[in-house]
């Protein structure tokens, strides 16, 4: 077996994926809610999302499986495939997504043309995949610290010099909201399981980078909700440029967009080995970097609200399905090709998401439609068993 992550490398891994440009975009998304309540609506969203990434990990750690190969427990061998797939295509649309904005905002410090910047940060990723998860250690820890200077400086830049300006125009509702702060840390649930499936101690290890991946998500989400109602700027490198921190906001957002990034990339490689063995995890995450550079450049990407709805759609009742297997109805599904109740459940699960979507719930879609699921699962489970053992 690989030799683990440690503690302390494992923290820096998620506090890399939290510190991101995109997080950052859809912190200003917040703005019309005011700051008050748009900071309550990041706190719940993120400890709704968080508590899923924790026990997502803690499933993944403990059987000490990849986090597509834990689906196969509650979908069968074959229908955990879909989920692959899935994950898959998402984390390509996030490649692309991570590039497309870093390349964005590096460009309008530094012009020399959007996708010039695209394939900087492209071959930083593939860079930083061909070194590897075990040997980033130091390089990983000065890019982190660096990161994390600047992004205090930019804190203070934000909410030290900025004058609170009244933003409530509407077009965001409270449940909407909370919906997108849970969005970006469920985005993470497929993955998860990826980084603590080695660790000796899977809960501990599971904690810290839930919880370290929370505390720095909500934070960018608080920058770029702050900067659109402290300085009226959503366009974080404006801000940068606008605070004299030219070439340091350069290395913010190239960084930022290659430590997230990279981690889209790794598991994506990982997901793939879930598909077939016949595949380098490496080579496909390397693969992922250059379509995902390719998107970057050629697609449209300027709203991912929709993506981050259809992520929380697809993998919220798929996690359900999970923690109800594993936590309360302890079954295993693993021997078998296709769980179709389970693949059942799921798409009640995904279709009662969408149909939430239209609802405004204070406590966001994703919660009431994992409850729900849960919930219908359980019923499957004792309708299935009186059938099979009748009461005499």
């Amino acid at each position: 077996m690989n030799k683990p992550t440690s503690l302390f490398e494992n923290g820096l891994i998620w506090f890399g994926a939290a510190v991101s440009i995109a997080e950052i975009l859809t912190g200003t998304y917040f703005a019309p809610l005011g700051f008050n309540k748009g900071l309550l609506a990041i706190i719940i969203g993120h400890i709704i999302g968080c508590a899923m990434l924790f026990l997502a990990g803690v499933i993944g750690g403990k059987v000490r499986k990849s986090s597509m190969e834990t689906a196969k427990m509650s979908f069968g061998s074959k229908g955990a495939l879909l989920f692959s797939v899935l994950n898959i295509i998402q984390l390509i649309g996030w490649t692309a997504i991570m590039i497309y904005d870093g390349a964005l905002a590096a460009n309008s410090i530094f012009d020399v043309g959007n996708w010039i910047w695209c394939i900087v940060i492209g071959v930083l990723i593939v860079l930083w995949i061909m070194i590897g998860i075990k040997n980033l250690g130091k390089l990983n820890t000065v890019s982190m610290t660096t990161l994390f200077i600047l992004t205090i400086i930019l804190s203070f830049v934000i909410f030290g010099k900025g004058t609170m300006h009244n933003t409530a125009e509407g077009g965001m509702t409270f449940g909407a909201a909370v919906e997108l702060s849970v969005a970006m840390p469920l985005s993470w649930l497929p993955l998860i399981s990826d980084y603590t499936r080695e660790a000796d101690k899977p809960i501990k290890y599971t904690a810290v980078s839930a919880i370290t991946y929370g505390i720095v998500s909500c934070w960018m989400y608080i920058i770029g909700m702050g900067a659109a109602i402290f300085t009226l700027e959503s366009d974080i490198a404006q801000i940068m440029v606008k605070a004299g921190l030219g070439m340091a906001g350069l290395i913010i957002i190239v960084f930022s967009t290659v430590t997230t990034t990279f981690l889209d990339a790794y598991s994506a490689g990982v997901s793939s080995e879930s598909i077939t063995e016949n595949v380098n995890a490496k080579w496909i995450a390397i693969a992922v970097a250059v379509i995902g550079t390719a998107g970057a450049i050629f697609l449209p990407l300027t709203d991912i609200t929709d993506f981050l709805y259809f992520i929380g759609s697809v993998f919220a009742p798929m996690i359900a399905i999970q923690i109800a297997d594993f936590f309360i109805l302890k079954q295993n599904s693993q021997a078998e090709a296709f769980n179709i109740q389970n693949l059942i459940i799921w798409l009640v699960g995904f279709v009662i998401y969408r149909i939430l979507m239209r609802v405004d719930i204070v406590i966001g879609s994703t919660l009431a439609d994992v409850i729900l699921t849960i919930v219908i699962c359980i019923i499957f489970r004792f309708c299935k068993k009186n059938m099979y053992h009748p009461s005499h």
